[in-house]
């Protein structure tokens, strides 16, 4: 295989997808992690990719996905999510358990498992999508808040630690994309989801995607630390204009 390897997990829908279709399309045999694997191999065969079965919450879903994966040169953290929108006097233990698993512990697994093959790349590259609610906090959204919070620390830790490393660390913050995370938030509700955009043009996927892969492709000595996106139409987290 002459084309370099870029895995991307969360890769069955969304920026996940778009990451991989704008990857593929920058040069990269794109290895595609998710657990909806009839959609991730409709996409694979789009774009001459390899379709891997992933769930980030089972780490032996991980060992086996990572076993499947030769080299990499490029890792791109997207799956994650929200649940939920309770208080913190009513949250639900579960939607916590849910959050902390998906988008700190599966980051932690994946990106402690491909280190090894990235750095033997001699051009290695980690990108976490976190968001912005890893810098914010916000009513009702402690637990996703704090375990973005959380996963932005574990991958912001990485800079210090690969120092020395042929392994370059981007940590990409978005704010309000439009994508399934709203339905999948409110377990299904398309009319509730369909309300958090509405008045607002958000970003899109394809938008998120854009900023990967430039990040990832620029010259090697060159490390974009963090770069946070939202809407022209949002200053943070819950300050939204609305037409």
């Amino acid at each position: 295989m002459n084309r370099p390897i870029a895995v991307v997990t969360g890769a069955s829908a969304g920026i996940g997808e778009a990451t991989a279709r704008r990857l593929a399309a920058e040069g990269f045999h794109v290895v595609l992690g998710a657990r909806r694997i009839d959609r991730l191999k409709a996409i694979a065969d789009e774009v001459e990719g390899t379709a891997v079965e992933l769930d980030v919450t089972s780490a032996p879903s991980v060992e086996a996905f990572l076993a499947a994966v030769p080299e990499a040169r490029v890792l791109v953290n997207n799956a994650g999510g929200a649940r939920g929108l309770a208080t913190v006097a009513d949250a639900d233990e579960d939607h916590w358990r849910w959050m902390w698993e998906t988008n700190v512990l599966g980051t932690l697994r994946v990106t402690k498992g491909l280190l090894p093959k990235l750095i033997a790349s001699g051009d290695g590259h980690v990108v976490t999508v976190t968001s912005v609610a890893a810098y914010e906090a916000y009513d009702n959204g402690s637990g996703y808040t704090s375990a973005k919070h959380a996963q932005s620390a574990l991958h912001r830790t990485l800079r210090g630690e690969l120092l020395g490393q042929p392994v370059r660390v981007t940590e990409v913050l978005p704010g309000m994309v439009e994508t399934d995370f709203s339905v999948n938030r409110f377990d299904g509700d398309a009319e509730r989801a369909a309300a958090v955009y509405q008045g607002v043009t958000p970003l899109t996927a394809d938008d998120v995607a854009d900023v990967i892969a430039f990040a990832v492709t620029r010259p090697s000595h060159v490390n974009l630390d963090q770069i946070v996106l939202k809407p022209r139409a949002q200053a943070s987290a819950a300050r939204v204009h609305r037409e």
